[in-house]
């Protein structure tokens, strides 16, 4: 027991202790400051380069109160630093997947190829941006809700979702151009009234499929509400159609016999 005091009370002991101390209370207050003023700003862009910054931030502590440990329990960091240059080359190879994260992390930022709160596509999955760190990018499924880690060295597979929604009006090669169009017109004003809907037009023919002609309608809306507003589009394309007495389409097979 006398031993195990003797350690406690020793000063490198005690000092090493109040620098771990001293440091997370620290971070603490600096990562709240962050929280505070990302919660105060409404421009995504700033939310984005604080939410940055407080991740560097972990970082920074991290390295800083490692090294200051070291020099307390008497580890000449100096000489320890001479010889990174040897050993970077070691680990060059084992952290290089790290150093493209941090690298394509900075991208996303200086060159704004997407920031926090615009709706983002990877690998099929379409999200909404909730933090972009320094190592991986963070995002919700606008779907499923589940919460996906994006690791920042794949930027160039990912894509920025637009506002635009394209919906095909499929109609019977029975029914004529002018009353196919009195019918997407009906439509068109059907979405115009919707909640959210910035714009929507109507742009013509699309396409000469086999059972059907299909008309296009091109609706702008807030890419957050995407899923939602294209079941909204899809139900008022069916309530346009049934006004008209037109029934959806669908694929006929015709026998003939001698």
């Amino acid at each position: 027991m006398e031993e195990f005091f003797k350690k406690i009370t020793d000063s490198t002991v005690l000092s090493s202790i109040a620098t771990i101390v001293i440091s997370f209370i620290l971070y603490k207050i600096i990562v709240s400051i962050f929280s505070k003023g990302s919660n105060k700003l409404t421009n995504n862009r700033a939310k984005t380069y604080l939410k940055m910054m407080k991740s560097a931030c972990r970082y920074v502590f991290i390295i800083l109160t490692i090294f200051a440990l070291l020099q307390i329990n008497g580890v000449n960091i100096s000489s320890m630093l001479a010889g990174v240059g040897i050993v970077s080359v070691i680990l060059g190879f084992a952290v290089q997947d790290v150093l493209k994260d941090i690298i394509k992390g900075t991208t996303i930022i200086s060159d704004k190829y997407f920031q926090v709160g615009d709706i983002i596509k990877f690998n099929g999955i379409e999200g909404k941006v909730l933090t972009i760190g320094l190592k991986s990018t963070r995002i919700e499924d606008v779907r499923s809700f589940n919460i996906i880690s994006i690791a920042n060295r794949n930027i160039e597979q990912v894509e920025v979702v637009s506002n635009s929604i394209d919906v095909f009006v499929p109609m019977p090669y029975e029914v004529s151009v002018e009353e196919a169009e009195r019918a997407v017109e009906t439509i068109v004003n059907k979405i115009k009234a919707l909640d959210n809907v910035d714009s929507c037009l109507y742009k013509g023919v699309n396409e000469l499929a086999d059972s059907s002609i299909k008309y296009q309608i091109n609706t702008r809306c807030n890419p957050d509400l995407k899923v939602q507003m294209r079941r909204n589009i899809l139900r008022c394309v069916l309530l346009g159609l049934a006004e008209n007495n037109i029934q959806v389409p669908y694929n006929q097979i015709d026998v003939h016999s001698k």
